[in-house]
């Protein structure tokens, strides 16, 4: 999802012509494949208290985002995960809108011991999305506490109004973003981002998260850690440098880190590779960009490189005029993204969406056509991409290391390619079917005109991409960026609590008897805070609502009696 509120005044933007000469970003020719070295966390005399924490993600019901479960002044809530914003959001019981009363909220009415107020709770909190939806409410501070980390007074936006579509009981969203990208006010004390603080305090293992997400069982997101159940050997992970943006107009006088985005280096199927066309070509060094974006379903790209890309599949044809492409359903034909030197496959059941219902033979499919950005992101790389591989960020450490994103893949190349009937069989069983009928028409490639670029570009790119600021405390030792051979070891790792429990039993006859079972998730009851119970909250909630009923009846009974009177 992206959340690019600090774009909005971008357009009146007008660029450099004299900095159009030097390309803005750095180009480099592969991923960085160091050895990774000894590893040493941090030094202990400023902070003995690093760990890690792995927490399950959830595809929700309606395929759109990731949702995990997260402690707001010890009430749980279950929040959408986001890497391309970086606030805690949550819905307040003061928020009414439809969108709101469908979820648990944080109910004002609670004293909660840690909770604190910021200006008398009047500090706006505001966040829009791509897709002209809106949060807003005002800045408030709890402590907040995701698996077994805890950060107390942390700033997090207390939604009053929103028409952010949430299912499955989702109160909010986590951004896991940079914090350049965040909406409360910097004046605002603690108001760096949740996993920001975790960083900057030196409280990981390490700075990083991973990603682990599944279509139809539970995924992980591990904190100063990689899901070790998954990575099996730290060498096979490709990292990629993420890319430094300038300031926008003179919003200051150097670059920092806005997105988790980094370099695209082609895309290929049926045989066919296309390099990426870069949106501003001669700021970028003629280099295409990618955001890794936790909270978008899809793969987004620009329309000229779509539309060559499925040009190459016989059948293929755009059937909406916003960039929708459809492929016929018995396409077998892997999709390759290729990020440095590294490939990474696609099978068609990753990158297919599903049968149109008034065309069964076409099913519509990734990417999607998108329109040129003013920032200069061309790719938009969502859970589609991200399901095939296990993804790392890490955050980077002032002065040392860049931050960086590496690509663990999931997939053996190898293995065989799908066939039609497999393929038909994978569609049946996600209920994936679309309720649409395409036009039996022909529809031209749209055209666009591309924007003035949002950011100030006669500010230079940073060194190396190395930052003294923003990123992790520099009491962390890289164990990523650096080349050394005098230490060599793995990343932190971290095993999720596993979801089956053999049982091996030896019977009344002597028999040996093996079996499996599901362990089965704590309750949680969700919004509810310590010695609540949920009837008494929504009996509460039910009581308020008619109280304030009841006032403005009789408001406006006795007003329009005063009228009648004069």
């Amino acid at each position: 999802m992206w959340s690019l509120t600090t774009l909005l005044t971008s357009l009146s933007l007008a660029i450099s012509t004299q900095a159009l000469i030097q390309p803005r970003f750095a180009t480099r020719p592969g991923p960085i494949t160091p050895s990774l070295h000894v590893f040493s966390p941090r030094d202990t005399t400023h902070n003995e208290t690093s760990r890690t924490g792995i927490t399950p993600v959830t595809l929700s019901s309606d395929k759109q985002s990731y949702y995990a479960l997260l402690d707001v002044g010890a009430i749980t809530f279950r929040v959408a995960l986001d890497s391309a914003s970086s606030d805690l959001w949550i819905i307040s019981s003061d928020c009414s809108t439809k969108t709101c009363d469908a979820v648990p909220r944080y109910p004002l009415s609670y004293q909660s011991p840690t909770y604190v107020t910021t200006n008398g709770n009047s500090t706006p909190f505001i966040v829009r999305y791509l897709d002209g939806t809106v949060a807003s409410g005002f800045v408030a501070k709890e402590s907040v506490s995701l698996t077994n980390l805890t950060v107390t007074n942390q700033a997090f936006g207390m939604v009053t109004k929103s028409n952010v579509t949430m299912v499955d009981e989702t109160s909010g969203i986590l951004g896991l973003g940079f914090p350049r990208l965040s909406s409360i006010p910097s004046s605002v004390t603690n108001a760096t981002p949740f996993l920001i603080k975790l960083v900057q305090q030196g409280l990981l293992e390490y700075p990083v998260f991973g990603l682990s997400l599944t279509r139809n069982s539970t995924g992980t997101l591990s904190l100063g850690a990689v899901d070790s159940s998954l990575v099996k050997n730290a060498s096979l992970i490709s990292w990629n440098q993420v890319v430094d943006f300038a300031p926008f107009g003179a919003e200051n006088n150097s670059s920092s880190y806005l997105q988790w985005a980094i370099p695209i280096s082609a895309v290929a199927i049926n045989g066919t590779q296309i390099k990426p066309s870069s949106t501003y070509p001669n700021i970028t060094g003629n280099m295409s960009l990618a955001l890794f974006d936790l909270g978008t379903p899809g793969i987004y790209g620009p329309i000229p490189d779509v539309a060559r890309l499925f040009s190459t599949i016989d059948g293929a044809r755009l059937v909406e005029a916003t960039g929708q492409w459809a492929v016929p359903c018995d396409t077998v034909e892997p999709l390759l993204f290729t990020f440095g030197t590294q490939n990474y496959t696609l099978q068609p059941s990753d990158y297919i969406i599903g049968p149109a219902s008034g065309n069964p033979n076409l099913c519509l499919s990734w990417p999607h056509g998108s329109p040129p950005s003013a920032d200069g992101i061309d790719w938009q790389i969502g859970t589609a991409f991200l399901r095939t591989v296990y993804s790392i960020f890490s955050y980077g450490i002032n002065s040392k290391e860049p931050p960086l994103i590496g690509l663990y893949p999931l997939h053996n190349t190898t293995d065989s390619q799908e066939t039609p009937d497999s393929l038909s069989s994978v569609f049946s069983s996600l209920s994936a079917t679309i309720a649409t009928t395409l036009p039996n028409f022909l529809l031209p490639t749209p055209t666009y005109t591309t924007p003035p670029y949002a950011f100030n570009t006669s500010v230079s790119h940073l060194p190396n991409g190395i930052a003294t600021s923003g990123l992790a405390t520099s009491t962390y030792r890289p164990i990523i960026g650096t080349r050394s051979s005098v230490n060599v070891t793995v990343l932190p790792g971290i095993t999720p609590t596993p979801s089956l429990v053999t049982f091996i039993i030896t019977n009344s006859v002597g028999s040996v008897v093996t079996t499996t079972s599901t362990v089965a998730e704590p309750s949680v009851k969700l919004g509810v805070p310590p010695g609540w119970n949920a009837g008494i909250l929504s009996h509460t909630t039910s009581l308020m609502a008619v109280f304030l009923g009841s006032i403005m009846s009789w408001l406006f009974i006795n007003f329009s009696s005063a009228v009648s009177v004069l």
